[in-house]
């Protein structure tokens, strides 16, 4: 499987943050492996575990909560680069992130963007999802993700919104006062799902820099990136769309081909044109999202089986003997605990 990755400005923006917070930028990229002078270059892509590395790291020398939760460095430092300005050129919020579900892989393919209707009806949540990493994503990587999205909506739409509500997969911080000035209301820690709810009038409020031959222009160029990132692959297309759902359970070729907007027969040609079986693209991606679950210490591993999307425990544990060639304990024991390298 080819590693995921974040894009150059992007993670640019992300260390001029830590410099503007005070910290050594140069310093911590190099502790994080990265190559601070490439992220110049427009191609250049971090893989994501570098990125969490880069946080930690960040994070170990802050050493106090809210690392980087502010609106005004989220909207400094948040580089959405190409994709910002495809929004920006858009009607309104509803429709731009329709196709930001899409677009978000050019900022990383590492995330996942989702957009769902609230069942009560009391509008959109926008949720934010890490994948691909074979450590634990650090909470302050996602907790500034999060803002960093809030607060486009607010740049995008010249309003100063007020979320209905913020949840965060993260625990309770030992001081809160950052998080609800960042988001204009406490969130609630240690839920299912990175998201917040937004009224549907905030995101049907018209964009005042729409201009339809610019979001024609831009929607242009942020295809010809993808198609470039190779995510315009109907392969790599159906393992972002099951990496969304599978918490919900396995989801089924024809589900996934309803969500790209294509037939059951169409995706299956696109996919034998690649020489892949969607049963395969399901097992290497539940393998993906298993060693990054597995090194997360606070989930259980029922909780796991069901993030996979298998009916009970007993499959996860065939499927990690399949992957790890051990159960699914002793690999995390191995993660978390890894034995010290023998002096040579």
């Amino acid at each position: 499987m080819t590693p995921r990755t974040s894009s150059a400005a992007w993670v640019r923006g992300i260390a001029d943050m830590f410099a503007a917070e005070g910290l050594p930028a140069a310093d911590l990229c190099t502790e994080a492996g990265i190559d601070l002078p490439a992220l110049l270059q427009q191609q250049t892509r971090v893989d994501v575990d570098r990125v969490s590395r880069l946080w930690e790291a960040a994070a170990a020398r802050y050493g106090r909560p809210g690392l980087g939760l502010a609106r005004d460095l989220a909207a400094r430092y948040g580089n959405v680069d190409l994709v910002g300005y495809a929004l920006a050129s858009g009607p309104n919020l509803l429709i731009g992130f329709e196709h930001l579900q899409r677009h978000m892989a050019l900022i990383s393919d590492a995330t996942t963007f989702e957009m769902r209707r609230d069942p009560r009806g009391q509008g959109h949540w926008l949720a934010i999802s890490h994948i691909g990493a074979s450590r634990p994503i650090p909470r302050q990587r996602i907790e500034f993700a999060v803002l960093t999205l809030f607060t486009l909506c607010c740049w995008l739409t010249r309003r100063d919104l007020v979320p209905q509500a913020v949840e965060l997969t993260t625990p309770p911080p030992q001081d809160d006062a950052r998080y609800r000035v960042a988001f204009g209301v406490m969130p609630r820690f240690g839920q299912p799902a990175n998201r917040f709810l937004l009224a549907d009038a905030d995101l049907l409020a018209p964009i005042p820099t729409h201009n339809p031959s610019l979001w024609a222009l831009h929607e242009r160029m942020v295809e010809s990136e993808l198609d470039q990132l190779g995510q315009t692959l109907a392969s790599t297309r159906v393992r972002t769309e099951i990496a969304r759902v599978l918490h919900l359970g396995e989801p089924r070729r024809e589900d996934i081909a309803a969500r790209l907007h294509l037939t059951d027969r169409t995706l299956q040609r696109r996919l034998q044109a690649e020489s892949v079986s969607y049963q395969q693209l399901l097992d290497d991606t539940r393998c993906e999202l298993a060693r990054q679950h597995l090194s997360d210490a606070r989930r259980s591993l029922g909780e796991i089986a069901d993030l996979l999307g298998f009916a009970d425990q007993s499959n996860l544990f065939r499927a990690c003997k399949r992957w790890f060639g051990m159960p699914p304990g002793q690999y995390r024991a191995q993660v978390l605990h890894p034995e010290p390298e023998a002096a040579s």
